[in-house]
């Protein structure tokens, strides 16, 4: 029989055990009111095991396949027993954990909000902000802005306000959205899913919003590098993969045509110029993944 709980933090670890061990050490460790559940995506070493010794109040969940950012949080999901689902990246941090309460509050205070993220800072440097909501995505390029991305934190976005898209490092959303909404698409394996998952949420007529009352600190594609073959593949990929289910008419075939005619090839001349021949063919291949879908 599943107890109730408020609230449930989710985190997938792949080969980061320092960075999910560090999560975990930022979190509330006694508080009878939430459960912290961390899917291990089949790293190569046992760091299940690693982390259930160290942490035993952990609920940990080991996968023996890779199923992605999308496949471990639903794993997450299914094994979760809160009311709000907090979902982390594993190299996060978080300075002040009862600011997580005013997550709750933001979702609590209208029975249109669905999904919130918090502010999100980079963890390096001056901190810079990385995150106070995003600007909508062009249905053409398929990209969009997280705004106030590189500045210093002056207090300049501490007012909430509605989002188009809840940041895939730090969300919580209600479980009964899931529940309407469906899960976190697994198609995308890794980038773009939690942008589609906001326009799932969207679609079934829940509001996102961005919450500063509460800071999550982001090291930054520490699994992935900040820019890598595995990166440039999948950014290549499911940009094309999101137009095909979420972009409507003529404008999806324009979308297609602008991003494999005009950005793929532009991209693939400039890495070879750079000498980075691993990310043009990353970027080709993401052309040709997607072709096979």
């Amino acid at each position: 029989m599943k107890v109730e709980k408020l609230l449930s933090i989710i985190t997938i670890n792949y080969n980061g055990l320092q960075d999910t061990c560090e999560l975990i050490e930022s979190l509330p460790a006694d508080d009878e009111s939430l459960e912290v559940i961390v899917v291990d995506n089949a790293s190569t070493q046992d760091e299940a095991s690693e982390i259930e010794n160290r942490f035993p109040h952990v609920m940990v969940i080991r996968s023996d396949e890779n199923l992605g950012f999308a496949g471990g949080n639903n794993l997450g999901i299914q094994a979760a027993h809160g009311k709000y689902l907090f979902f982390l990246n594993n190299d996060t941090i978080i300075h002040q954990p009862s600011a997580i309460s005013h997550l709750i509050k933001r979702l609590e205070s209208s029975d249109e909000i669905g999904i919130v993220s918090p502010k999100i800072r980079f963890s390096w440097g001056n901190q810079q902000i990385q995150y106070t909501g995003y600007t909508p995505l062009s249905y053409i390029t398929l990209r969009n802005k997280p705004i106030g991305c590189g500045e210093e934190d002056r207090g300049q976005y501490d007012t909430p306000h509605p989002t188009p898209y809840a940041h895939g490092a730090a969300m919580m959303v209600k479980r009964e959205v899931v529940e309407k909404a469906g899960q976190m698409p697994e198609c995308y394996f890794l980038y773009y899913e939690e942008l589609d998952w906001s326009v799932m949420i969207r679609r079934t007529g829940y509001e996102i919003w961005y919450e500063p009352a509460c800071t999550v600190y982001h090291k930054e594609s520490k699994t992935t590098g900040h820019i890598s073959p595995l990166k440039t593949f999948y950014i290549t990929r499911n940009r094309l993969l999101f137009a095909k289910r979420n972009v409507k008419g003529i404008s999806k075939y324009v979308s297609y045509l602008y991003l494999m005619v005009i950005v793929a090839p532009k991209d693939m001349l400039k890495y070879c110029w750079q000498g980075r021949n691993d990310l043009s063919k990353a970027t080709f291949n993401g052309i040709i993944q997607f072709m096979k879908l």
